[in-house]
């Protein structure tokens, strides 16, 4: 259901208190005001804190800096006579007493009039004693066809043409944007040189950034890895490159629905992350990092509130890739009594998008401890697939000895005894290895030559790889693995020999 759809359905339905966060204040208000006038020219009357009301010449100012007396507005206009009231940034007076006891009594007596009452604010800020009385409507941010019909109208006016490509692609680059930043940044192209050129699409993705970090929520991570960089992890890596197509136009009219997501479960070091970001540059899809603790703040509904907003500026980028790093600490304190409840509920809204999302939003998320994920993300249709990410075998810290190696040193590779290397580094992860080639460039740079095999086995004598620190840990996630509860991320590991013999 649609914005306009909802919004006409509560009107009609007679809700008396309608509560709207947004920071799209000018848009929402038009959309408000044409609806209106769509259910019988129904009159609007705009109230804020400075000014008062506005939209009557008798009651201009009225309520100025008087917050109780904008309510006691609704009871000057005739019973019978129809009226939507917006009160902007009216979530600041919410803890007043006289205000949540004005509201609760006016919410009874609005609902045989044909009057509705909206709030307007940049957040979700409701107190506990009107929860029940509040209506949260969603606003979500500019469609495609939104974005279209306002980049023609300055094309219009600047009286300049686009081809239907770069006019599709500007448009798709400015999804996630207000209406209010992207008029702002098409103004600056065009003022810069006079037209809207292909290089302007730069700018649109320079504002999103901008607008990711000001939600501090999401960050626009830049993926400049390769599934190349991977060493080892073929499964998975088969599974990614077979998806690669799936977010086309031509997958859509083959009847393939939009991938889901992935979760990897493993041992730390093993190259989860890394497999998110290289999934982003493979697909030549925005990469978005969520940080859960950002999501938690400390206003009663806050927390709910972000996550609403983390899942519509994602939806809004889409398609895109959402990863979430080490989900597992995350959602630690799942259960717990000493957050009111605040994690479940936030968990509970993030699970349901996850179930029922249509948008091309692909969630990579990662975890190094099982126990501490609920039972309900490991279910099928959460995430596409869930997969399990070991030690590297022999063969695969060849591989990331060479990828590793491949980079340093191209010019120099056959010098290192990458078999040797691999041998000798029995329980090493993915992230031991590249410490220990760092610490193999300190001894050589100390000495003022170049590193060797011999200054690498050095290093990795040094070092006491995880395996060794945390066995149990780790023997309890195999030992997980091995039953089958996830797909193995690598085709020739101990763990599938395992399963095949058991």
């Amino acid at each position: 259901m649609t914005f306009r759809e909802e919004f006409k359905l509560l009107l009609r339905a007679r809700y008396p208190l309608i509560y709207i966060p947004t920071y799209e204040e000018e848009r929402l208000e038009t959309a408000i005001r044409e609806e209106a006038a769509i259910q019988g020219n129904r009159p609007v009357y705009t109230w804020d804190f400075v000014d008062g009301y506005q939209g009557n010449p008798n009651d201009v100012g009225f309520g100025k800096r008087n917050p109780l007396q904008a309510l006691e507005f609704v009871e000057k206009i005739t019973p019978t006579a129809p009226a939507v009231l917006i009160l902007r940034d009216y979530h600041r007076f919410l803890e007043d007493v006289a205000i949540s006891r004005k509201l609760r009594n006016l919410a009874r007596l609005l609902k045989s009039q044909p009057k509705n009452i909206i709030i307007l604010s940049p957040r979700v800020a409701i107190p506990d004693d009107l929860t029940e009385v509040l209506t949260v409507v969603e606003f979500p941010l500019p469609s495609g066809g939104e974005i279209k019909t306002e980049v023609e109208r300055l094309l219009q006016a600047t009286g300049n043409s686009l081809s239907g490509k770069f006019l599709d692609d500007l448009v798709r680059s400015c999804q996630g944007l207000s209406m209010e930043r992207i008029r702002r940044v098409l103004a600056r192209a065009i003022a810069s040189h006079g037209e809207l050129q292909p290089e302007d699409v730069d700018l649109v993705l320079e504002e999103k950034r901008q607008t990711i970090r000001q939600t501090q929520i999401l960050d626009f991570y830049p993926a400049t890895e390769q599934i190349s960089d991977i060493g080892g992890l073929d499964n998975l890596k088969d599974w990614l490159l077979r998806r690669g197509g799936a977010f086309t136009e031509k997958a859509r009219q083959y009847g393939l629905p939009h991938p889901r997501g992935l979760l990897l479960v493993g041992i730390q070091g093993t190259g989860k992350s890394l497999t998110a970001k290289a999934i982003a540059h493979h697909w030549h899809l925005p990469l978005l990092r969520l940080d859960v603790g950002r999501l938690f703040g400390g206003l009663v509904g806050e927390s709910e509130s972000r996550t609403r907003q983390m899942i519509q500026v994602a939806e809004a980028l889409s398609p895109c890739i959402l990863w979430i790093d080490e989900i597992d600490k995350a959602l630690s304190g799942l259960g717990s009594k000493g957050d009111a409840g605040t994690t479940s509920r936030v968990f509970g809204t993030f699970i349901t998008w996850l179930a029922e999302k249509t948008s091309p939003v692909f969630v990579v998320a990662t975890a190094n401890d099982i126990q501490a994920l609920p039972p309900e993300i490991l279910r099928k249709g959460r995430f596409d697939e869930i997969f399990f990410v070991g030690l590297p075998t022999q063969e695969e810290r060849k591989a990331i000895f060479s990828v590793h190696l491949s980079r340093l040193r191209p010019h120099n590779l056959k010098s290192y005894e990458i078999d040797r290397l691999a041998y000798e580094t029995p329980d090493f992860s993915g992230a031991e290895i590249e410490q220990t080639l760092i610490e193999a460039m300190h001894l050589g740079f100390s000495q003022n030559r170049d590193f060797t095999t011999e200054d690498i086995l050095e290093a990795a004598s040094q070092i006491i790889p995880l395996a060794r620190t945390a066995q149990e840990q780790i023997q309890k996630l195999q030992e997980w693995a091995a039953a089958g509860r996830a797909r193995l991320a690598s085709k020739h590991s101990p763990l599938s020999i395992q399963r095949q013999l058991s």
